[in-house]
């Protein structure tokens, strides 16, 4: 076997790339918070999607609530629990902007945590309340170019129990894209282990206000 095909090999085995892993079997939790304006101007504009109409008013939504292990993470587990009906993703709308990712995470994320779909959905609302989103970011009026480091000293501020260690933000295409928390099966804050923990560098990020 070729050095190149052993090293593939040792990669697909990975955790990092696991799916169908037991259910329930995992470490902690990642809340990923999406900045809508982000979202929309790099897809949601090109799919037409309502949340991005002028008007919504969605700042930061609730991408998902993901289970992790302390390296990588499980998807798409095997589960016995009955897939959501339309009126459970329909009621994430307010947190999430759509149906259809409420239904996404739950097939790749929820499925994985040993939960029934109305207990994941409960529980994802439950992590996404206790996290204050900074009123500051909301109100803005323009966009502005700043360090990503800005958005987490915002968030470090208006939530005293979290440290540097527990959140990150990541950026895509130059703009600020997401908000990410590490909490415990219990939704306390903990660190985030080195796999998530990957801090934006940009000093120029683009941060667009809510539509």
């Amino acid at each position: 076997m070729t050095r190149v095909l052993m090293v593939l090999l040792m990669l697909l085995g990975s955790r990092a790339w696991a799916e169908g892993e037991r259910a329930g079997d995992f470490d902690y939790y990642v809340l990923a918070l999406s900045w809508t304006p982000t979202w929309c101007a790099l897809e949601g504009d090109d799919r037409n999607s309502p949340q991005c109409d002028a008007g919504q008013g969605y700042g930061f939504t609730l991408h998902g609530l993901w289970p992790q292990y302390e390296d990588g993470w499980p998807s798409f587990c095997p589960t016995a629990a009955r897939p959501p009906s339309r009126a459970e993703t329909g009621a994430m709308v307010d947190i999430m902007g759509s149906s259809g990712l409420a239904w996404h995470q739950w097939r790749k994320h929820g499925s994985c945590t040993g939960l029934s779909a109305q207990d994941y959905f409960r529980l994802s609302r439950l992590a996404y309340d206790r996290v204050t989103r900074p009123d500051l970011l909301r109100r803005l009026d323009r966009p502005v170019r700043l360090p990503a480091q800005v958005i987490e000293d915002a968030f470090l501020e208006e939530n005293p129990a979290l440290t540097d260690e527990m959140l990150t933000v990541t950026c895509r295409d130059g703009r600020v894209q997401e908000v990410r928390l590490c909490l415990t099966r219990d939704l306390d804050p903990r660190a985030c282990a080195p796999d998530v923990a990957r801090d934006c560098t940009l000093q120029d990020a683009l941060f667009e206000p809510m539509r």
